[in-house]
């Protein structure tokens, strides 16, 4: 049987391991709590810690108590309504209890106040999410070495001590010594019982003797010795490594307001942290594009106040010159395009054209997300209508929409799932 022992260091009036459980029994809540709060914070403050909360009515757990049992009577003063026989009617409201009152709706007012840690809030926050259609074992490279378990050695660090290999080696070899010396002791007592029957006093002493040194032999057989010690093995292996590229195009035009690049930065912000925290070989390439586009780098990206007008084909045409003289062999191409979708002319259809015709061929999945304001949700621009037409021919190409704060995190969560196609 395996023992584990958690030796965290818990601080204090915490415990690590009910945490754990917390968060496992109630993730479900825990996730609409976090959902609810990144929709309420700022960028800045995005991949911080805090405290969820998590209403009392949706934790709380059925109570058994034990009556007392058979017939009671009471005594209650200043009862002048009701004698014995008669029937209470059933309060109205449903309130019972020292504080009851009226229910009224929506979530309780003493909700239960969970603080997560940065590290629990990003776990959550990214849990079941990976880049669709990655490639492990056909693209990469094999500089990249991991350490494997390569069986047992009789040399190493008692932190890899293997206790349960090295107590079945000394198992082992006591049963053997104990084994042979003990049948000689059993031999030797009978030989002693036999010379003392027959009065031969001198064989009888030797017997004796022998029978002596055997169990003094016995007594100092160690219960582990240097042979048997063995420590868990592990050797680096090198294995291939599934490199990917990442392409944000962000539409920074005169059309995209305020509010519409709030929405775009958060979602490409939510992309930055998924991609960094969760892969080591993720190239991000941050382009930004008006009438004409330009690769910038992250802080241009989020925070340059740039703006102009509206070309979508210099983005996509760019973004396809870098994967050709950077990324052309041995990468997962991936794109990420937020913009409004405000295109004249003749830029949707030509943009639809290249990318269908460059971008979608070489690229291992494409996310559109395109963003407007609460009231124009129903209404799809010309760049959506020709991106829909592409999108049904092709199986990488996923299109979304969002108006407000709260929906940028679900449409990442769709758009990244484990189970997306």
């Amino acid at each position: 049987m395996v023992h584990l022992i958690d030796r965290r260091s818990s601080s204090r009036g915490r415990s690590a391991v009910n945490r754990e459980r917390f968060l496992r029994r109630y993730k479900a809540h825990v996730q609409s709590a976090v959902r609810k709060l990144v929709g309420e914070r700022r960028l800045a403050d995005i991949e911080q810690g805090g405290d969820v909360h998590v209403p009392r009515k949706d934790i709380a757990e059925p109570s058994f108590g034990f009556g007392h049992g058979g017939d009671r009577e009471f005594v209650l003063p200043g009862n002048r309504e009701y004698v014995t026989g008669d029937r209470i009617p059933r309060p109205q409201g449903g309130g019972s209890g020292a504080g009851g009152g009226d229910a009224g709706d929506g979530d309780s007012e003493d909700a239960f106040v969970f603080a997560l840690s940065r590290e629990e809030f990003m776990q959550i926050f990214f849990d079941d999410l990976e880049l669709p259609r990655l490639a492990r074992t056909e693209l990469g490279r094999t500089e990249h070495r991991t350490s494997v378990r390569a069986g047992y050695a009789r040399t190493g660090v008692p932190a890899n001590l293997a206790i349960v290999r090295t107590l079945t080696q000394s198992l082992a070899r006591r049963i053997a010594i104990d084994g042979s010396l003990r049948r000689e002791a059993e031999e030797l007592e009978r030989a002693f019982g036999a010379a003392a029957a027959a009065g031969r006093s001198a064989h009888a002493a030797h017997a004796y003797a022998e029978l002596q040194r055997i169990e003094r032999k016995l007594e100092r057989v160690p219960f582990i010795d240097e042979p048997d010690l063995r420590y868990r093995n592990r050797v680096m292996r090198p294995e291939p490594v599934a490199r990917a590229v990442m392409f944000c195009l962000m539409d920074v035009s005169a059309s995209m307001d305020e509010d519409k690049k709030d929405l775009a930065k958060r979602f490409f912000t939510l992309l930055y942290l998924f991609l960094t925290r969760k892969y080591g070989e993720v190239d991000l390439v941050f382009i930004r594009h008006t009438e004409d586009a330009e690769e910038v780098d992250e802080d241009t990206f989020f925070h340059d106040t740039r703006s102009g007008g509206t070309v979508v084909y210099s983005a996509l045409d760019l973004a396809e010159k870098i994967r050709g003289e950077r990324y052309a062999r041995g990468w997962n191409v991936y794109v990420a395009q937020a913009s409004d979708g405000d295109a004249f002319g003749a830029d949707p259809a030509r943009s639809a054209r290249f990318l269908r015709d460059r971008l979608l061929p070489a690229a291992r999945y494409y996310t559109y997300l395109e963003l407007a304001a609460e009231s124009d949700s129903g209404r799809s621009s010309t760049l959506w209508a020709e991106y829909a037409r592409v999108a049904t021919e092709s199986g990488n190409l996923a299109m979304r929409r969002a108006t407000r704060r709260d929906e940028i995190y679900p449409v990442f969560r769709e758009l990244f799932r484990k189970d997306t196609q």
